[in-house]
């Protein structure tokens, strides 16, 4: 005979308390496998896919797409039925659901689900039926409340689209690559009527950054609220505990970037992976953690302690449609620049499409923060709580520069420092800065410690 299992919205870790489901990846009536992910679910941090540790039909399903759940919440209900002869229990699961990863059961699990399903089907008009999610049925396939809302806001028609998700299903993706398609023709199209053909355009222009769908709001007598929730919210939350916790200071100098350019100009002349401007920067932030370890470090406020790190975990503020997310490179001072460069595209193609685990984005020690990617030469960012100081780069731009004596024309960049002023005194992080501006002037600098 059936037992109905009830399943609940699994800890996420790193203290978060709510998930928002984006998508159902099963039905009512569907026989699911131990570890089968069925439910997409967006918490603060990421996107993640949450599997169930049991087997069996699925009875019921709780929160529509759309719908915010807190963590013990229930999700879903399976008919887990008796096992063949000669099979363990499977009554228990997997036991073990981890954050956004699969929770481990071996193969012949799996395949003992597969033999206990007619058991299953038998029983599960008997089973409760609270809280049954209605099967989405129609021309267009489309799950996800958030793809039809960006559609929709930019009046797209998304029976024209054809989906790259599993069975044609329309992904977020297919909907902005088809807004961004749309925008280059329209762009063509204008130029068009202003240009005399001999000077039209020989390719499209360059690609809009992706559309992504407003959060809701709701407005009233002229007044729009906005819910604070979501990366917004966490990262809300995040930063005023920073403003409060965190006597934080800033240094900042110029520093003449002509031959870090040079640098690498010639290390992507020879064939093999391109070099990165961020990865070069990352490469000696390291190395200036290696002479100045004080700012690789967090305060324990409880113990009244510094707490310093041997490792660099280097996190680096990436802008997304979501929000910001600051994804971290493990290891960072153990990598090579190709190394590097290869890592930072990973990780910022995966804060692109929404694919990056709480692991992705949890751990770092020191935030290296590119927002000359906006076109602003300088800032005072707020330290990445519960870390101790935070790398700024401004725009690299041909400026007057005294260069050898005489005035010249060469490429510039504003630095920034902001830090813990209860990790060190400004010596230190004057020093740390120094050594930073010293290297990108003379790549050469980071020959001492190699």
């Amino acid at each position: 005979m059936a037992q109905v299992l009830e399943f609940k919205l699994p800890d996420l870790g790193e203290g978060l308390t709510e998930a928002e489901i984006v998508r159902w990846l099963v039905q009512v009536g569907d026989v699911v496998a131990v570890d089968q992910p069925v439910v997409e679910v967006e918490t603060a941090k990421a996107m993640v896919e949450v599997p169930c540790p049991y087997g069996g039909v699925v009875t019921a399903r709780y929160g529509e797409e759309g719908t915010e759940l807190p963590v013990g919440a229930p999700l879903l209900t399976v008919a887990v039925g008796a096992p063949a002869a000669g099979a363990d229990p499977d009554t228990e699961g997997s036991g073990n659901v981890l954050v956004g990863y699969g929770t481990g059961a071996p193969p012949a699990r799996r395949r003992r689900v597969r033999r206990m399903a007619a058991d299953v089907v038998t029983s599960v008009a008997d089973a409760p039926a609270i809280g049954t999610g209605a099967r989405r049925d129609g021309p267009v396939p489309v799950i996800s409340p958030l793809v039809r809302r960006l559609a929709r806001e930019n009046g797209l028609e998304l029976r024209e689209l054809t989906g790259s998700g599993r069975d044609g299903l329309i992904l977020r993706a297919d909907v902005e690559k088809a807004l961004r398609a749309a925008a280059t023709l329209e762009a063509t199209a204008q130029e068009a009527t202003l240009l005399p053909p001999a000077t039209l355009p020989t390719a499209p222009a360059a690609l809009p950054t992706a559309l992504t769908p407003a959060p809701p709001t709701a407005t009233a007598g002229g007044v729009t609220r906005t819910p604070l929730r979501g990366i917004r919210g966490a990262v809300a939350d995040k930063l005023s505990r920073s403003r409060r916790e965190i006597p934080d200071a800033t240094c900042w100098v110029d520093a003449d970037a002509t031959e870090l350019m040079r640098t690498r100009a010639a290390m992507n002349a020879v064939e093999g992976p391109r070099i990165s401007v961020l990865a070069l920067l990352a490469r000696i932030c390291t190395a200036a953690l290696t002479r100045f370890p004080e700012l690789n470090s967090t305060v324990d406020t409880t113990a009244r302690e510094i707490v310093r790190f041997d490792r660099v975990h280097l996190g680096f503020a990436a802008q997304t449609g979501r929000g910001l997310v600051v994804p971290v490179v493990r290891d960072a001072g153990a990598r090579d620049a190709e190394a590097l460069s290869a890592e930072f595209a990973r990780l910022t193609e995966a804060a692109r499409t929404g694919t990056l685990t709480p692991a992705d984005l949890t751990g770092g020690t020191f935030t290296l923060n590119n927002y000359g990617v906006f076109g602003v030469d300088g800032s005072t960012p707020i330290i990445n709580h519960p870390e101790a100081a935070m790398l700024g780069v401004g725009r690299i731009v041909p400026k007057p520069w005294v260069h050898e004596g005489e005035l010249a024309v060469r490429q510039v960049v504003q630095l920034s420092l902001t830090f813990d002023h209860r990790v060190c005194d400004g010596g230190t992080a004057g020093g740390f800065l120094r050594y930073v501006a010293d290297c990108v002037e003379q790549p050469a600098v980071l020959l001492r410690n190699l």
